[in-house]
């Protein structure tokens, strides 16, 4: 356990996606009519049981999902502020564009310093807003909250005796000893070596011969501890034996009080490849419209509603860990931007559940920055919040008319974005545009959690595409 000290290894990303339906369309179908109170969640929970989307792929399991600072969740009182959540965003956006481009430091620089259905809660953590489902490890099973993230691979939690450090959380820290299903990987097994592609880092070893992993997110969060095997419940009905997760002995950083991080990325260390013969590699979710609500993450199955906007996964800089998409324009008011062919193609594009606010290459976010301004011309302008350049003083306002405002996907596929999907505000006296421009055209645009809430999100890995439906929760 000792070695565990000299065994720094960083890493990692987080997560993806749209946003739906909360605004009304207008008598002009080309702007959307908002109702200013559905843009803030409010000071209760609200529950909504999963809509189970049936297929012929097989078994589904479906998980609850919240965020993790509103009132279905357990941090309301240390709540980041709209400005911090945007800080901690950027810190995120930053690692996955160095990620990419391909400037992380080495380990040796850093050792020198079928399907089931999840219910999906927010919570802001690692670098921006992520979500949160509940599941059960061991045997016998302990419920555990962990954050699930598209942009990561490694699933992972504390665990005692927590030889170094392990941040407060809200359920028990699990303990590997009082689970009969619990063994660690040894150094020597090929399970050991899959790290490496997974987490950014090549796997160390104890002194016993137990792998050990390491993994840091944007915000220079991390997790080091025993690469292991242990039965993994996501409902009473769907178990699955032998999952490969990180046992965390040294856990620092902003998870709040999250036991830990699902990985749903396209390693093969991933949820997603550990359960491909089962789930056929495909899950979906939606994330809930505001914090005060409740959408759902749910393994297999989903994939084959006839709805669906099907645009295929690519990869983004030759990346394969990411979900890359193909956008080739945008529209605002029915109409698209002037945007040049070569713009999206230059800087690629994926989608990502734990980024909150979509990024554009510079020229896409001006054009789309000038379309929309025209659209909101009767409205007063308020300060920037903090990366968010384009907001508006809608205090006087119960109800609001914006444009419309879409992607456009190779093949033709247009997704138009809910009203809840192009706003995020402070509070009614600031409300902006909820896009930001990268400073680098080379950069690759990232898809975030905002435009993707009340969507459902298909992820059809093993098709090799991603669906998107409207009104998912």
């Amino acid at each position: 356990m000792a070695s565990l000290s000299s065994i720094m290894l960083f890493f990692a990303f987080s997560s993806l996606f749209f946003q739906a339906f909360a605004g009304k369309l207008s008598p002009d179908s080309h702007f959307l009519t908002v109702d200013l109170a559905g843009l803030f969640p409010s000071a209760s929970c609200t529950r909504r049981s999963p809509q189970v989307h049936t297929s012929s792929l097989g078994e589904q399991s479906s998980l609850e999902v919240i965020h993790r600072h509103g009132p279905c969740g357990d941090e309301v009182s240390n709540a980041p502020t709209a400005a911090e959540m945007l800080v901690k965003d950027q810190s995120r956006v930053d690692f996955i564009h160095s990620k990419i481009a391909g400037e992380l430091e080495s380990v040796d620089r850093l050792r020198g310093s079928k399907a089931t259905k999840i219910p999906a809660k927010s919570g802001a953590t690692i670098g921006s807003g992520n979500y949160i489902v509940s599941v059960g490890l061991g045997t016998p099973k302990k419920y555990l909250s962990l954050i699930f993230d598209t942009g990561s691979d490694l699933t992972w939690t504390q665990c005692q005796p927590c030889a170094r450090y392990c941040y407060n959380q809200k359920d028990p820290v699990f303990v590997p000893s009082q689970s009969t299903t619990y063994s660690n990987i040894s150094c020597s097994s090929p399970d050991c070596s899959q790290l490496e592609s997974g987490t950014g880092n090549q796997p160390g070893c104890s002194a016993a011969r137990a792998c050990i992993y390491g993994i840091q997110y944007g915000d220079q969060s991390f997790s080091v501890g025993y690469f292991a095997k242990e039965t993994l419940t996501l409902t009473s009905t769907d178990v699955i034996e032998n999952f490969l997760f990180g046992c965390g002995q040294n856990n620092r950083g902003l998870f709040g009080s999250a036991a830990g991080l699902i990985g749903l990325g396209q390693d093969k260390i991933s949820i997603v490849k550990q359960t491909a013969q089962k789930y056929g590699q495909v899950f979906s979710y939606c994330l809930p419209k505001t914090s005060s609500s409740t959408g759902y993450l749910t393994f297999g199955g989903g994939g084959g509603g006839g709805a669906l906007k099907y645009t295929p996964i690519t990869k983004a800089h030759g990346v394969a860990n990411f979900y890359g998409v193909d956008i080739v324009g945008m529209k605002v008011g029915g109409t698209q931007i002037p945007i040049s062919s070569s713009v999206f193609s230059t800087s690629g594009a994926i989608i990502d559940s734990g980024t909150v606010i979509t990024r554009l290459p510079p020229d896409a976010y001006s054009a789309l920055k000038s379309a929309f301004e025209k659209g909101m011309a009767k409205y007063p302008k308020a300060p920037e919040l903090s990366i968010l350049d384009t907001c508006y003083d809608l205090s006087k306002y119960s109800t609001i008319q914006i444009p419309k405002v879409g992607f456009v996907f190779k093949g033709g596929e247009e997704l138009d974005l809910d009203g809840i999907g192009i706003m995020y505000g402070a509070s009614t006296s600031q409300v902006c545009l909820a896009f930001a421009g990268n400073q680098d055209p080379s950069t690759v645009a990232i898809i975030g959690n905002v435009q993707q809430k009340t969507l459902q999100v298909v992820y059809d890995v093993g098709g090799g595409k991603i669906g998107f439906g409207y009104n998912g929760c």
